[in-house]
């Protein structure tokens, strides 16, 4: 398996590093992703600031502290909280690659243990290249939906 740099296939930007408890809760509002390895990261969802876009839907999020390497797809615009990146992919993924590569920057976690942040060095991170991934990735998803669906219509 060939190993690259993390910033080979995704570009890494710091997110826009909002505090919680200076926005507006609102249960219909924007997910607000922190540095938990719950919920997808979702800490919350708060009203939209009008002077601040949100990080964009189908990046992956990566918590640089706190739960360290916590490594999400986001399916919808988001803010984000301190220490938080999102990593936009150089080249075309399906969802399937993207959950994969969450997967491979999360196994990574050790390495950041005893306080240490992910902060400077997560771009250099070792992953696999594309033609590295293995072929059951590409189908995963499209196989639980098609069991999932052929489950349903057995019901029903």
């Amino acid at each position: 398996m060939k190993l690259v740099p993390l910033s080979k296939l995704f570009s890494v930007t710091y997110g826009v590093n909002l505090e919680l408890n200076r926005m507006i809760l609102d249960s219909s509002g924007i997910p607000f992703v922190g540095r938990s390895d719950r919920n997808n990261g979702v800490t919350a969802r708060v009203s939209p600031l009008a002077d601040i876009t949100p990080n964009p839907a189908g990046t992956l999020s990566v918590a640089g502290g706190g739960s360290v390497l916590a490594t999400f797809l986001q399916y919808e615009p988001y803010y984000s909280g301190r220490d938080l990146f999102y990593l936009t992919a150089l080249v075309p993924m399906s969802d399937s690659q993207k959950l994969y590569y969450c997967a491979c920057i999360r196994s990574n976690r050790y390495r950041y243990s005893y306080g240490r942040q992910a902060n400077k060095t997560l771009k250099d991170l070792l992953i696999p290249t594309l033609k590295s991934i293995p072929s059951w990735v590409d189908d995963g998803l499209s196989r639980v939906a098609t069991d999932f669906s052929s489950r349903i219509n057995s019901i029903a």
